[in-house]
Protein backbone atom coordinates (compact mmCIF):
# COMPACT_ATOMS: atom_id res chain seq x y z
CA UNK A 1 0.00 0.00 0.00
CA UNK A 2 1.75 3.48 -1.25
CA UNK A 3 0.70 6.40 1.23
CA UNK A 4 3.31 8.81 -0.24
CA UNK A 5 0.22 10.88 -1.14
CA UNK A 6 -0.88 10.74 2.54
CA UNK A 7 2.50 11.89 3.76
CA UNK A 8 2.44 14.25 0.98
CA UNK A 9 -0.66 15.59 2.54
CA UNK A 10 0.36 15.96 5.96
CA UNK A 11 3.39 17.99 5.68
CA UNK A 12 1.73 21.31 5.33
CA UNK A 13 -0.26 20.41 8.51
CA UNK A 14 2.86 19.27 10.43
CA UNK A 15 4.43 22.76 9.05
CA UNK A 16 1.92 24.62 10.46
CA UNK A 17 1.84 22.64 14.10
CA UNK A 18 5.30 23.11 14.63
CA UNK A 19 4.89 27.04 13.40
CA UNK A 20 2.15 27.48 15.80
CA UNK A 21 4.19 25.99 18.93
CA UNK A 22 7.29 27.92 18.13
CA UNK A 23 4.80 31.35 17.98
CA UNK A 24 2.79 30.13 21.29
CA UNK A 25 6.41 29.16 23.33
CA UNK A 26 7.38 32.96 22.29
CA UNK A 27 4.17 34.50 22.83
CA UNK A 28 4.75 32.70 26.70
CA UNK A 29 8.28 34.37 27.30
CA UNK A 30 8.42 37.08 29.33
CA UNK A 31 11.27 39.35 29.70
CA UNK A 32 12.94 39.68 32.65
CA UNK A 33 11.47 41.82 35.76
CA UNK A 34 14.21 43.92 37.80
CA UNK A 35 13.68 44.84 41.01
CA UNK A 36 15.59 47.69 42.90
CA UNK A 37 16.37 47.65 46.55
CA UNK A 38 18.25 50.29 48.10
CA UNK A 39 19.15 51.87 52.02
CA UNK A 40 21.45 51.58 54.39
CA UNK A 41 22.47 48.87 57.64
CA UNK A 42 18.30 47.27 57.66
CA UNK A 43 18.56 47.04 53.71
CA UNK A 44 21.82 45.77 54.07
CA UNK A 45 20.83 43.00 56.24
CA UNK A 46 21.44 42.27 60.02
CA UNK A 47 19.22 38.85 60.65
CA UNK A 48 21.36 35.91 61.61
CA UNK A 49 20.05 32.60 60.05
CA UNK A 50 20.20 31.08 63.45
CA UNK A 51 17.00 32.91 64.46
CA UNK A 52 15.20 31.21 61.60
CA UNK A 53 13.37 28.50 63.80
CA UNK A 54 12.15 31.95 65.78
CA UNK A 55 9.09 32.05 62.81
CA UNK A 56 8.47 29.05 63.58
CA UNK A 57 7.17 29.28 66.90
CA UNK A 58 4.45 31.72 65.99
CA UNK A 59 1.93 29.62 63.71
CA UNK A 60 0.99 33.19 62.11
CA UNK A 61 4.66 32.67 60.68
CA UNK A 62 5.32 28.90 60.45
CA UNK A 63 4.05 28.69 56.92
CA UNK A 64 6.48 31.62 56.02
CA UNK A 65 9.18 29.77 57.37
CA UNK A 66 8.52 26.64 55.53
CA UNK A 67 8.54 28.68 52.40
CA UNK A 68 12.52 30.15 53.25
CA UNK A 69 13.55 26.45 53.59
CA UNK A 70 13.92 23.74 51.48
CA UNK A 71 13.21 19.72 51.45
CA UNK A 72 16.39 19.48 53.03
CA UNK A 73 16.37 22.19 55.86
CA UNK A 74 18.42 24.78 54.74
CA UNK A 75 17.59 28.19 53.57
CA UNK A 76 15.91 27.76 50.23
CA UNK A 77 18.20 28.62 47.02
CA UNK A 78 15.73 29.84 44.18
CA UNK A 79 15.11 28.84 40.78
CA UNK A 80 13.70 31.76 39.26
CA UNK A 81 15.51 34.88 40.95
CA UNK A 82 18.78 36.03 40.99
CA UNK A 83 20.52 38.92 43.08
CA UNK A 84 23.36 41.25 42.26
CA UNK A 85 24.34 42.51 45.67
CA UNK A 86 26.65 45.77 46.20
CA UNK A 87 27.85 46.57 49.60
CA UNK A 88 31.44 47.46 51.01
CA UNK A 89 32.45 50.52 53.00
CA UNK A 90 31.93 53.23 50.05
CA UNK A 91 35.78 53.38 48.60
CA UNK A 92 36.67 49.40 48.50
CA UNK A 93 32.56 48.08 47.33
CA UNK A 94 32.34 44.40 45.49
CA UNK A 95 29.45 42.81 44.31
CA UNK A 96 27.83 39.42 45.30
CA UNK A 97 25.80 37.78 42.91
CA UNK A 98 24.05 34.70 42.14
CA UNK A 99 20.73 33.03 42.61
CA UNK A 100 18.88 34.48 45.59
CA UNK A 101 19.51 32.78 49.00
CA UNK A 102 19.78 33.42 52.65
CA UNK A 103 23.33 34.82 53.02
CA UNK A 104 23.06 38.47 50.51
CA UNK A 105 22.65 40.30 54.19
CA UNK A 106 25.11 42.32 55.83
CA UNK A 107 28.57 41.01 54.75
CA UNK A 108 30.96 42.56 57.47
CA UNK A 109 33.65 40.07 58.79
CA UNK A 110 32.45 37.53 56.02
CA UNK A 111 33.93 36.11 53.23
CA UNK A 112 32.47 38.72 50.06
CA UNK A 113 32.89 35.67 47.38
CA UNK A 114 29.85 33.81 48.56
CA UNK A 115 26.61 34.26 50.71
CA UNK A 116 27.26 34.63 54.31
CA UNK A 117 24.99 34.32 56.96
CA UNK A 118 22.35 37.17 57.93
CA UNK A 119 19.06 38.19 55.64
CA UNK A 120 17.64 41.66 55.21
CA UNK A 121 14.44 42.34 53.21
CA UNK A 122 15.72 40.67 49.91
CA UNK A 123 14.71 36.81 50.93
CA UNK A 124 11.40 36.90 51.71
CA UNK A 125 10.60 40.14 48.84
CA UNK A 126 12.52 37.21 46.20
CA UNK A 127 10.61 34.39 47.51
CA UNK A 128 7.37 35.96 47.48
CA UNK A 129 7.88 37.43 43.50
CA UNK A 130 9.10 34.07 43.07
CA UNK A 131 6.03 32.47 43.81
CA UNK A 132 3.43 35.31 42.62
CA UNK A 133 5.44 36.06 38.87
CA UNK A 134 6.05 33.47 35.82
CA UNK A 135 8.78 35.86 34.93
CA UNK A 136 12.07 34.95 36.10
CA UNK A 137 13.42 38.00 38.84
CA UNK A 138 16.53 39.73 38.87
CA UNK A 139 16.96 41.52 41.92
CA UNK A 140 19.92 44.59 41.85
CA UNK A 141 20.36 45.69 45.74
CA UNK A 142 22.64 48.66 46.91
CA UNK A 143 22.99 49.14 50.48
CA UNK A 144 25.98 50.72 52.78
CA UNK A 145 25.38 50.88 56.79
CA UNK A 146 25.55 54.14 58.32
CA UNK A 147 24.57 56.37 55.41
CA UNK A 148 21.85 59.22 55.13
CA UNK A 149 19.74 60.67 52.74
CA UNK A 150 20.71 64.44 53.59
CA UNK A 151 24.12 63.52 52.13
CA UNK A 152 25.16 60.26 51.16
CA UNK A 153 22.26 59.54 48.53
CA UNK A 154 21.36 62.94 48.29
CA UNK A 155 19.71 63.24 44.77
CA UNK A 156 21.01 65.31 42.24
CA UNK A 157 17.88 67.79 42.00
CA UNK A 158 18.40 68.49 45.55
CA UNK A 159 21.01 70.35 44.78
CA UNK A 160 24.08 71.02 47.11
CA UNK A 161 24.00 70.07 50.88
CA UNK A 162 22.04 73.06 52.58
CA UNK A 163 22.83 74.18 56.61
CA UNK A 164 19.75 73.55 58.96
CA UNK A 165 19.09 76.72 61.12
CA UNK A 166 21.21 75.25 63.83
CA UNK A 167 24.12 74.30 61.88
CA UNK A 168 24.30 77.93 60.34
CA UNK A 169 23.88 79.97 63.88
CA UNK A 170 26.62 77.01 65.31
CA UNK A 171 29.12 76.00 62.93
CA UNK A 172 30.70 79.06 62.09
CA UNK A 173 31.20 79.48 65.74
CA UNK A 174 33.33 75.99 65.91
CA UNK A 175 32.15 75.61 69.67
CA UNK A 176 29.78 72.90 71.04
CA UNK A 177 29.37 69.50 71.64
CA UNK A 178 29.03 67.18 68.26
CA UNK A 179 30.32 70.89 66.08
CA UNK A 180 33.21 70.66 63.77
CA UNK A 181 36.41 72.49 64.72
CA UNK A 182 37.13 73.64 61.24
CA UNK A 183 34.13 74.86 59.88
CA UNK A 184 35.72 75.32 56.34
CA UNK A 185 37.56 71.97 56.19
CA UNK A 186 33.49 70.54 57.11
CA UNK A 187 31.79 72.34 54.52
CA UNK A 188 35.02 70.78 52.01
CA UNK A 189 34.68 67.58 53.03
CA UNK A 190 30.10 67.93 52.82
CA UNK A 191 30.61 68.73 49.52
CA UNK A 192 32.74 66.10 48.20
CA UNK A 193 30.78 63.33 50.65
CA UNK A 194 27.24 64.53 49.09
CA UNK A 195 25.20 61.85 47.06
CA UNK A 196 28.31 60.06 46.81
CA UNK A 197 26.06 56.68 47.34
CA UNK A 198 23.30 57.75 45.24
CA UNK A 199 25.91 58.10 42.06
CA UNK A 200 27.27 54.76 43.56
CA UNK A 201 23.79 52.90 43.53
CA UNK A 202 23.10 54.00 39.89
CA UNK A 203 26.44 53.26 38.54
CA UNK A 204 25.68 49.48 39.92
CA UNK A 205 21.80 49.49 38.30
CA UNK A 206 23.35 50.26 34.96
CA UNK A 207 26.46 48.04 35.04
CA UNK A 208 24.03 45.32 35.69
CA UNK A 209 21.48 46.47 33.59
CA UNK A 210 23.97 47.12 30.51
CA UNK A 211 24.09 42.82 30.73
CA UNK A 212 21.47 41.32 32.55
CA UNK A 213 23.47 37.79 31.49
CA UNK A 214 26.32 37.94 33.21
CA UNK A 215 24.01 37.65 36.32
CA UNK A 216 21.20 35.80 35.01
CA UNK A 217 22.86 32.63 32.66
CA UNK A 218 19.77 32.12 30.96
CA UNK A 219 18.61 35.60 30.56
CA UNK A 220 17.07 36.26 26.78
CA UNK A 221 17.91 39.30 25.28
CA UNK A 222 15.38 38.80 22.76
CA UNK A 223 12.89 39.48 25.20
CA UNK A 224 14.79 42.08 27.23
CA UNK A 225 14.10 43.33 30.68
CA UNK A 226 11.39 45.63 32.56
CA UNK A 227 12.16 47.71 35.44
CA UNK A 228 9.16 46.57 37.94
CA UNK A 229 9.99 48.13 41.42
CA UNK A 230 12.23 49.95 44.00
CA UNK A 231 11.95 49.41 46.99
CA UNK A 232 13.77 51.98 50.00
CA UNK A 233 14.61 50.89 53.30
CA UNK A 234 17.00 53.91 55.08
CA UNK A 235 16.66 56.38 57.64
CA UNK A 236 18.26 55.89 60.87
CA UNK A 237 21.07 58.17 60.36
CA UNK A 238 18.84 61.10 59.47
CA UNK A 239 16.17 60.13 62.30
CA UNK A 240 19.16 60.69 65.00
CA UNK A 241 20.48 63.55 63.29
CA UNK A 242 19.68 66.65 65.75
CA UNK A 243 21.82 68.72 64.17
CA UNK A 244 20.42 68.64 60.42
CA UNK A 245 17.07 68.04 61.56
CA UNK A 246 17.06 70.43 65.23
CA UNK A 247 14.47 71.35 67.63
CA UNK A 248 13.63 67.67 69.16
CA UNK A 249 9.57 67.14 69.93
CA UNK A 250 8.20 69.74 67.32
CA UNK A 251 5.53 68.81 64.59
CA UNK A 252 6.79 68.47 61.21
CA UNK A 253 10.26 68.54 62.13
CA UNK A 254 11.59 66.09 59.19
CA UNK A 255 9.61 68.09 56.96
CA UNK A 256 13.26 68.49 54.95
CA UNK A 257 13.42 64.57 54.82
CA UNK A 258 10.07 64.81 53.05
CA UNK A 259 11.16 67.18 50.19
CA UNK A 260 14.34 65.20 49.90
CA UNK A 261 12.37 61.75 49.49
CA UNK A 262 10.49 63.06 46.88
CA UNK A 263 13.03 64.39 44.97
CA UNK A 264 15.02 60.86 45.25
CA UNK A 265 12.00 59.08 43.54
CA UNK A 266 11.46 61.94 40.74
CA UNK A 267 15.79 61.42 40.03
CA UNK A 268 16.05 57.76 40.27
CA UNK A 269 12.35 57.14 37.71
CA UNK A 270 14.35 60.15 35.22
CA UNK A 271 17.61 58.12 35.39
CA UNK A 272 16.28 55.00 34.95
CA UNK A 273 13.97 56.61 31.79
CA UNK A 274 11.29 54.70 33.71
CA UNK A 275 8.68 57.78 34.87
CA UNK A 276 6.13 55.43 35.96
CA UNK A 277 8.53 52.66 38.14
CA UNK A 278 6.78 51.94 41.17
CA UNK A 279 8.41 52.46 44.37
CA UNK A 280 7.73 50.96 48.07
CA UNK A 281 9.00 53.20 50.79
CA UNK A 282 9.99 50.87 53.62
CA UNK A 283 9.20 53.20 56.84
CA UNK A 284 11.34 52.86 59.73
CA UNK A 285 9.78 50.50 62.37
CA UNK A 286 12.12 50.40 65.12
CA UNK A 287 10.91 50.30 68.71
CA UNK A 288 7.53 49.11 67.40
CA UNK A 289 4.22 50.91 66.82
CA UNK A 290 4.59 52.53 70.48
CA UNK A 291 7.84 54.61 69.58
CA UNK A 292 9.00 57.84 70.78
CA UNK A 293 7.42 61.39 69.72
CA UNK A 294 10.82 61.66 67.19
CA UNK A 295 10.45 58.53 66.08
CA UNK A 296 6.66 58.71 65.16
CA UNK A 297 7.51 62.51 63.40
CA UNK A 298 10.00 60.80 61.18
CA UNK A 299 7.98 57.92 60.07
CA UNK A 300 4.94 60.50 59.13
CA UNK A 301 7.94 62.57 56.91
CA UNK A 302 8.85 59.25 55.69
CA UNK A 303 5.51 58.26 54.34
CA UNK A 304 4.45 61.65 53.09
CA UNK A 305 5.56 61.61 49.46
CA UNK A 306 3.18 58.25 48.73
CA UNK A 307 0.33 60.59 49.60
CA UNK A 308 1.65 63.45 46.71
CA UNK A 309 -0.82 63.57 43.79
CA UNK A 310 1.59 63.03 40.86
CA UNK A 311 2.91 59.55 43.17
CA UNK A 312 -0.78 58.24 43.48
CA UNK A 313 -1.24 54.90 42.40
CA UNK A 314 2.82 54.68 41.81
CA UNK A 315 4.32 55.55 45.30
CA UNK A 316 3.15 53.47 48.05
CA UNK A 317 4.33 53.66 51.98
CA UNK A 318 5.23 50.22 54.28
CA UNK A 319 4.96 50.45 57.87
CA UNK A 320 7.36 48.21 59.68
CA UNK A 321 6.67 49.25 63.06
CA UNK A 322 4.02 46.04 63.05
CA UNK A 323 6.88 43.58 62.32
CA UNK A 324 8.88 44.64 65.43
CA UNK A 325 9.21 41.71 68.23
CA UNK A 326 7.69 43.25 71.07
CA UNK A 327 9.15 40.06 73.22
CA UNK A 328 12.42 40.72 71.90
CA UNK A 329 11.71 44.37 73.01
CA UNK A 330 10.81 44.06 76.07
CA UNK A 331 14.39 42.24 77.08
CA UNK A 332 16.03 44.29 75.01
CA UNK A 333 15.10 47.01 77.57
CA UNK A 334 16.00 44.82 80.19
CA UNK A 335 20.02 44.54 78.93
CA UNK A 336 19.78 48.14 78.34
CA UNK A 337 19.21 48.33 82.32
CA UNK A 338 22.39 45.69 83.39
CA UNK A 339 24.29 47.80 80.37
CA UNK A 340 23.64 51.10 82.06
CA UNK A 341 24.48 49.40 85.73
CA UNK A 342 27.85 48.60 84.49
CA UNK A 343 28.06 52.11 83.49
CA UNK A 344 27.06 53.54 86.77
CA UNK A 345 29.52 51.11 87.96
CA UNK A 346 32.15 52.38 85.84
CA UNK A 347 31.62 56.21 85.93
CA UNK A 348 31.52 55.49 90.06
CA UNK A 349 27.98 57.59 90.21
CA UNK A 350 27.30 58.54 93.69
CA UNK A 351 24.15 56.50 93.95
CA UNK A 352 25.47 52.96 92.97
CA UNK A 353 27.72 50.79 94.99
CA UNK A 354 30.87 52.05 93.06
CA UNK A 355 30.67 55.15 94.50
CA UNK A 356 33.66 55.48 96.40
CA UNK A 357 36.03 53.84 93.46
CA UNK A 358 36.78 51.17 95.51
CA UNK A 359 35.61 48.05 93.44
CA UNK A 360 37.45 45.82 91.65
CA UNK A 361 37.18 44.89 87.86
CA UNK A 362 36.19 41.15 89.48
CA UNK A 363 33.43 43.25 92.04
CA UNK A 364 32.16 44.98 89.11
CA UNK A 365 31.76 41.81 87.15
CA UNK A 366 30.27 39.76 89.55
CA UNK A 367 27.49 42.85 90.75
CA UNK A 368 26.20 43.04 87.07
CA UNK A 369 26.03 39.52 86.28
CA UNK A 370 24.21 39.57 89.34
CA UNK A 371 21.44 41.86 88.61
CA UNK A 372 21.09 40.30 85.62
CA UNK A 373 20.11 37.37 86.18
CA UNK A 374 17.69 38.92 88.88
CA UNK A 375 16.42 40.75 86.09
CA UNK A 376 16.40 38.33 83.15
CA UNK A 377 14.90 34.68 83.58
CA UNK A 378 16.70 31.64 81.95
CA UNK A 379 13.75 31.40 79.70
CA UNK A 380 13.79 35.04 78.48
CA UNK A 381 17.11 34.28 78.05
CA UNK A 382 16.69 31.01 75.88
CA UNK A 383 13.88 33.49 73.64
CA UNK A 384 16.73 36.26 73.25
CA UNK A 385 18.80 33.84 71.90
CA UNK A 386 16.68 32.39 69.23
CA UNK A 387 15.20 35.27 68.08
CA UNK A 388 17.69 38.29 68.31
CA UNK A 389 21.27 38.97 66.76
CA UNK A 390 21.39 42.41 67.22
CA UNK A 391 21.04 45.86 68.31
CA UNK A 392 17.43 47.88 68.76
CA UNK A 393 18.70 50.37 65.66
CA UNK A 394 18.55 46.96 63.49
CA UNK A 395 15.33 46.01 64.75
CA UNK A 396 17.15 43.35 66.83
CA UNK A 397 18.39 41.60 64.15
CA UNK A 398 15.35 39.26 64.13
CA UNK A 399 14.84 36.74 60.73
CA UNK A 400 11.08 36.97 61.56
CA UNK A 401 10.43 40.92 61.51
CA UNK A 402 12.97 41.16 58.44
CA UNK A 403 10.88 38.15 56.80
CA UNK A 404 8.05 39.71 56.60
CA UNK A 405 9.11 43.65 55.71
CA UNK A 406 10.31 41.52 52.58
CA UNK A 407 7.18 39.67 52.05
CA UNK A 408 4.88 43.15 52.74
CA UNK A 409 7.21 45.23 50.68
CA UNK A 410 6.77 42.33 47.36
CA UNK A 411 3.37 42.56 48.12
CA UNK A 412 3.06 46.07 47.65
CA UNK A 413 4.95 46.27 44.31
CA UNK A 414 3.12 43.42 43.39
CA UNK A 415 0.06 45.36 43.79
CA UNK A 416 1.30 48.54 42.10
CA UNK A 417 1.96 46.73 39.02
CA UNK A 418 -1.20 45.23 39.46
CA UNK A 419 -3.01 48.55 39.53
CA UNK A 420 -0.55 49.77 36.62
CA UNK A 421 -1.83 47.12 34.33
CA UNK A 422 -5.46 47.80 34.90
Amino acid sequence: MNLSPLGSSLKPLVLFLITALIAAANAEAKPLKVFILAGQSNMEGPANIRTFDYLGDDPATAPLLRQMRGDDGKPRVCDGVWISYLTGDGEKNFELAGKLTAGFGSLWGSDPTKPGDKIGPEFTFGLTLEAALAEPVLLIKTAWGGKSLHTDFRPPSAGPYQLSSFQRENYPKQTGHGIPKDFEQWKTEKARATGVYYRLMMEHVRKVLAAPGRIVADYDAAQGYELAGFVWLQGWNDMVDGHVYPERGRLNRFDAYSELLAEFIRDVRRDLKAPKLPFVIGVMGVGGPNADKDTVEFRKAMAAPAALPEFAGNVVAVETAPFWSEELGAIDKKHERVRQMRWFLDSKHKDHANADGRMTEDEKQASVKKYEAELIGPAEEAIWKRGASNAGYHYLGCAKTFALMGKAFAEANLKLLEDQRR
